[in-house]
């Protein structure tokens, strides 16, 4: 009933959530050491998710929680990450939560630091819960989280009309070269482009692809887009001792993208800044009720280093080789 001293609970972690900082200390995860002891991006923004997570439990509403007594997915929509210093193995780090905003929605700043003055880390995160109706059809959303719930995350228009033609192998066959849909998302652009069946094991919510899926889709596609231009990641490695390097990654949620649909993915080079870093996007649809409908975006900027010892590393500028490869040439 109105008035308990249940509800006042919840409004008071409502209120912590939105107003009040926290921290938690973290650490990578070994998985994500592929060369040396390096932590690639992907395994960055884990953290940066897990910081968040903790700040959702340290008030009081774990996800968990959210998900059982309230019927709320937890659902990370948005993240803008800039890496300043590499993460090693077995590293720890301080990861701070910033409520950002007046307290209408859930955005977040978050800061890692190893040694608590540094910052090594900066996100911004945005955050939504989304009414679950999978399990229970019935409305059980609070009325101090009914500010937050939301039916759906879409926040973008179908694109054009679209054929759903069936590919006999998706991660292989269906590539820009043979899929006349790809061809035509990636004509006349510096791109590469495959479809997908979206995996149980990249979702979350019984339906839904989550953030750390699209992170590993857009780790994929980089590999995807070395590999098909001649400078693989291991080609490179074995040539020069060089291993790309990410100072930023973005992705936004545009709408949902469920369980064994088949996502579009389009990997493209937009810019190449000063022979150092270049900057590519990936913009992922899908085929719903005759439409192609965009599900998300996102760019990754990437640059490669020379690695002399197993410890140390410097960047270095693309030559004539590799500036081509990029550019399509």
């Amino acid at each position: 009933m109105p008035g308990t001293n249940t509800d006042n609970a919840l409004e008071a972690a409502v209120t912590a959530l939105v107003t009040r900082p926290s921290e938690v200390t973290v650490s990578p995860r070994y998985e994500g050491n592929n060369i040396n002891t390096w932590i690639g991006f992907k395994h960055v923004n884990y953290l940066v998710e897990e910081a968040v997570l903790a700040h959702f439990r340290t008030h009081g509403l774990p996800s968990r929680v959210l998900f059982e007594e309230y019927g709320l997915g937890l659902e990370i929509t948005d993240l803008d990450t800039r890496i300043l210093n590499a993460f090693h193995l077995d590293e720890t780090a301080t990861a701070k939560v910033d409520p950002v905003g007046d307290g209408s929605a859930l955005t977040f700043r978050v800061v890692l630091t190893k040694d608590g003055e540094t910052k090594d880390v900066t996100s911004k995160v945005k955050v939504a819960l989304r009414r679950e109706r999978y399990v229970d059809p019935a409305d059980s959303v609070p009325a101090e989280l009914k500010r937050f719930a939301v039916e759906r995350i879409a926040t973008a228009e179908p694109v054009r009309d679209a054929e759903l033609v069936p590919g006999a192998d998706l991660g292989l066959t269906a590539t820009h070269n043979t899929d006349t849909l790809l061809k035509e998302l990636t004509e006349g652009t510096n791109a590469i482009a495959w479809r997908w069946r979206i995996s149980y094991p990249y979702c979350h919510n019984n339906e839904r692809l989550q953030m750390s899926g699209y992170l590993r889709l857009m780790e994929e596609a980089k590999d995807r887009l070395v590999a098909h231009r001649g400078i693989s990641i291991k080609t490179l490695l074995d040539d020069r001792k060089w291993i790309p390097v990410v100072p930023r990654s973005t992705i936004t949620f545009l709408d949902e993208a469920l369980m064994e649909e088949e996502l579009h993915i389009v990997y493209t080079v937009e810019e190449i800044f000063k022979d150092v870093t270049y900057t590519s996007r990936m913009d992922c649809y899908v085929i719903r009720d005759g439409k192609l409908v965009p599900t998300a975006t996102g760019t990754i900027v990437h640059g490669y280093a020379d690695f002399t010892n197993r410890k140390d590393w410097s960047l270095v500028s693309f030559d004539e080789h590799v500036l081509a490869a990029l550019r399509g040439e």
